[in-house]
């Protein structure tokens, strides 16, 4: 019988250090405590330099605050290359007007929602200037849980079971009926059972497209799982096993004389509940930006067994060696 993963805290208990709206109000009331917080959090060791990566302590001096001399809070000097830093230099805060103790809780508040949470709401919350400003602290923080390198395969070393699928995102035009995608953007998602999520934007659904990302993110030790679609056929042969499931007859899962099932329901529950978490928050998502959306989503899974607080700390240190302009906003990379 399986037993239920407890996806909350009891009521009125919080692990020792684990983050909570109310913690975050209480401890970092200002911006020098948040400060801290993403200092100690980028830094574990202690400060090393971005410019030269000297991690020397002995030769990183910080410097005393003194506004009137231009002399920021949190500014070190680097013994070995001369230059000065911050903890936000060379990550998605940098160059920000914005108090690091707003940006703290506007990550708090993306992932720790389970679905999606708009700008205007941080607008509204956060008390920020504009809509515009407000959208690109959601796209920076988007950019900074994007896993560009995805180090590793899915169902790799285990020979685990990993479900492909691709949907359309977008709206329905008027008269074409819902079936019509020439105004939709395809994603491919490839979900290992009990396991991670990968998403990718894919500009033309092909045998060939689909196949190289197979290639690139499955362990060919793995039991491939898709629909019965002939884009799959070819490259199905180099895993450990293809299974398919005929949705056009109806059928949904199935198991073999072993007891393997093949089934693609848990990638396609994936699409379910990202489309309405769109839906539901943004109602129309800009195709150039979809990656980015995808990225918080895909984060959102594969951290589904942590708590809100700790799905925040892990997301903190992923902002380093990122930058996202607002005159000329970078493309996502992750995308076919």
């Amino acid at each position: 019988m399986r037993t239920k993963r407890k996806t909350h805290l009891p009521s009125g208990k919080n692990p020792q250090g684990d983050l909570t709206l109310m913690e975050i109000m209480k401890r970092f009331a200002t911006e020098e405590a948040a400060r801290e917080y993403f200092e100690k959090h980028r830094w574990p060791d202690g400060p090393v330099c971005p410019h030269c990566g000297n991690a020397d302590q002995a030769r990183i001096y910080k410097a005393t605050e003194n506004r009137a001399k231009g002399i920021r809070p949190g500014l070190r000097k680097c013994g070995e290359c001369e230059q000065s830093f911050t903890a936000t230099i060379g990550t998605i805060c940098e160059d920000s007007h914005l108090p690091l103790n707003k940006w703290l809780i506007a990550f708090y508040m993306m992932c720790a929602s389970k679905t999606q949470v708009s700008a205007l709401q941080l607008q509204r919350q956060l008390e920020i200037g504009s809509y515009r400003s407000a959208l690109h602290l959601c796209q920076r923080i988007r950019f900074a849980l994007m896993d560009i390198e995805q180090v590793g395969q899915l169902g790799g070393g285990t020979g685990g079971t990993v479900e492909a699928d691709e949907t359309y995102i977008g709206g329905v035009k008027r008269g074409m009926g819902r079936r019509y995608t020439g105004n939709k953007t395809a994603v491919m998602s490839m979900v290992e059972r009990g396991g991670n999520v990968r998403s990718h934007v894919v500009k033309k659904v092909t045998g060939e497209t689909l196949g190289r990302l197979l290639e690139k993110h499955v362990s060919k030790s793995a039991r491939l799982n898709t629909d019965e679609s002939p884009l799959y056929k070819k490259v199905g042969r180099k895993f450990a096993s293809h299974d398919t499931v005929n949705h056009s007859q109806e059928e949904y899962a199935r198991r073999d004389a072993t007891g393997r099932l093949a089934s693609t329901n848990t990638a396609e529950g994936f699409f379910g509940n990202s489309k309405r978490s769109l839906d539901g928050t943004h109602h129309r998502v800009s195709s150039k930006y979809l990656p980015f959306y995808l990225a918080e989503l895909d984060y959102k899974y594969n951290t589904r067994e942590l708590t809100d607080g700790a799905r925040t700390a892990t997301a903190i240190p992923k902002i380093v060696g990122k930058r996202l302009m607002l005159r000329r906003p970078a493309r996502a990379t992750r995308g076919n």
